[in-house]
């Protein structure tokens, strides 16, 4: 192959033609982001009505902090293979049919935790979730991304961030104040079955997107759906397109390999306090002898909420790489300030974490925008789904080390190691980022 060939590599486009990404916002471009990010709304239910059922679990089950760590981290693990091999899948076959047929199984898996009879049965369907999950990770923001008009990409693609913490927090609002028994916790978990089965009927009949079409050389398919679904008939196809199968090895070749380094490392040095953070939330705020958890614990989520919000505002408006470090460097500060006031008065440590929230929400919304601006159409998929994974193992890690260590050293600690993960984000930013914002994708 020649892998030379990519989309920086292109012509310019001819008088009287329109390229796929400067098609004006229209109908079918809303409706997709709402496919899209209807799927985070999904995903972050999945992954935060987690945190509330557990700790009802492990008093009924009598679960100890390995099995806590393991269940907590499980549908992470499973967003690692999913996200690694139908990422992957997604370069080969296209990216229609895995944006379906995955919410299948994650519907199915939701719904089959309710009569879950062990630990061990709730493992194993949350990493089918996981699994699941994994693909919308590496599939959506690429599909949309291929669809979405270069001067709107920014704010589409954040957007899903906002869903995945509407549903994060509604996630754990219903988690704090539903009770209907003993049996709670299975009735909170395959609740995540709602918006799933939502996602995967809204979903049936999308198109493929034109931009893998057009990679692959059949630009004719391309044409017709810009003419069927974006209502234009001129639509620019370019002569360069992938001929033969692409290979993971290019991700770290020398054309890639920076960005490629730069994506794993920024978006898993982002992640990992956040998912050990919330998940473990009740847990941290026990620790700092907070007396109404509950009440605190809301006022974060309308923190991460109002931040989620402010961060598409932030993204188009700031460069990429800026808005990246800037957010890092805040964050830093927080955990460690957190970690400091671990034994002052619950209010005064309460102003670090929330201001850390508000913050953590704005700064995610970049990791749907980043990353599939790193590569090429033709190793898109593959690329999205490898920084996903590799993020999800880390956040993976956090979650599962969190409670052992806020259990060996306390929380003061725990928060300086979690803030040294966000010091080493500022550093991979300020030395590796590129400027994404404005290039052509297709």
């Amino acid at each position: 192959m020649n892998s030379a060939i990519t989309d920086e590599a292109q012509e310019p486009v001819p008088e009287g033609k329109i390229a796929l990404d400067q098609i004006p916002f229209g109908p079918f471009h809303f409706k997709v982001t709402m496919m899209t990010f209807g799927a985070n709304f999904s995903d972050g239910y999945a992954l935060g009505i987690i945190g509330s059922a557990l700790p009802m679990l492990a008093v009924q089950w009598h679960v100890d902090g390995f099995w806590q760590g393991m269940l907590a981290s499980s549908a992470l693990i499973g967003l690692f293979f999913g996200s690694l091999i139908l990422g992957r899948i997604s370069d080969r076959i296209g990216r229609q049919r895995v944006y379906v047929l995955n919410f299948i199984l994650i519907a199915a898996a939701s719904l089959a935790q309710f009569w879950a009879p062990n630990v061990e049965t709730i493992f194993v369907l949350r990493l089918l979730i996981g699994f699941g999950l994994g693909a919308d990770y590496a599939v959506g923001p690429t599909l949309l991304s291929e669809f979405a008009p270069r001067k709107s990409r920014g704010l589409m693609l954040s957007s899903l961030t906002v869903l995945w913490t509407v549903g994060y927090v509604l996630a754990n609002v219903i988690g704090a104040y539903v009770n209907v028994g003993p049996d709670t916790w299975r009735w909170l978990l395959a609740s995540g079955f709602i918006p799933a089965l939502f996602v995967l009927i809204v979903r049936i009949g999308s198109p493929e997107s034109p931009g893998w079409l057009i990679s692959r050389g059949r630009g004719e398919e391309a044409a017709a759906i810009a003419e069927k679904y974006l209502k234009t008939g001129n639509i620019f196809i370019p002569a360069a397109h992938v001929e033969e199968k692409s290979s993971y090895r290019e991700l770290f070749g020398p054309a890639l390999r920076k960005s490629t380094w730069f994506g794993i490392l920024f978006y898993s040095c982002q992640v990992l306090p956040y998912f050990a953070i919330y998940t473990f939330v009740y847990t941290i705020l026990e620790a700092m002898k907070v007396s109404d958890a509950n009440a605190q614990n809301l006022l974060i989520n309308i923190f991460l909420l109002a931040g989620g919000v402010a961060g598409l505002w932030a993204i188009a408006r700031f460069p990429r790489k800026a808005f990246t470090f800037w957010t890092f460097v805040i964050m830093t500060v927080m955990l460690a300030l957190l970690g400091l006031f671990a034994e002052a008065s619950p209010w005064l440590m309460l102003i670090p974490f929330v201001v850390y929230s508000f913050v953590m929400s704005a700064a995610s919304n970049i990791t749907q925008v980043y990353p599939p601006e790193l590569f090429p159409t033709h190793l898109r998929g593959s690329g999205v789904g490898l920084l996903n994974a590799t993020s999800r193992i880390a956040s993976a890690i956090g979650t599962f080390l969190l409670p052992l260590s806020l259990e060996k050293w306390g929380v003061s600690v725990s928060m300086y190691w979690l803030s040294a993960v966000l010091a080493l984000g500022a550093l991979v930013t300020w030395l590796w980022a590129p400027k994404t914002e404005g290039k052509r994708l297709v």
